[in-house]
């Protein structure tokens, strides 16, 4: 609880009236070397996305990765017409956008 007060992460409040939380839960990992000895353990709270509603409790969903198949498609596509393929990185703000709707979690 420290952490996120001290990031500005989020308060303390109390649930509305007919306002939903959104369920979490901590996701553990530890990170090995190539020997598989655990070098450092990592941490993050994730959302229970199974008890979130479309339409109720999200509108839109956005994948920011493409498939691998559809990737091979484009290629093989523009190979076969001659196309000139460039590769550029997007930088993007998914993870760590800011969001202007209220979220309660438990």
């Amino acid at each position: 609880l420290l952490q996120f007060q001290t990031q500005k992460l989020g308060i303390l409040v109390d649930l509305p009236f007919r306002k939903k939380a959104i369920g979490t839960k901590w996701v553990y990992r530890n990170k090995k070397d190539e020997r598989g000895v655990v070098v450092r353990n990592k941490a993050r709270l994730v959302a229970q996305v199974h008890r979130q509603e479309e339409g109720i409790d999200y509108d839109e969903v956005f994948a920011p990765v493409a498939r691998i198949e559809a990737i091979r498609i484009i290629l093989a596509f523009a190979s076969y017409m001659g196309f000139i393929v460039y590769q550029m990185d997007v930088k993007s703000a998914f993870r760590y956008g800011t969001i202007d709707e209220e979220v309660y979690v438990t």
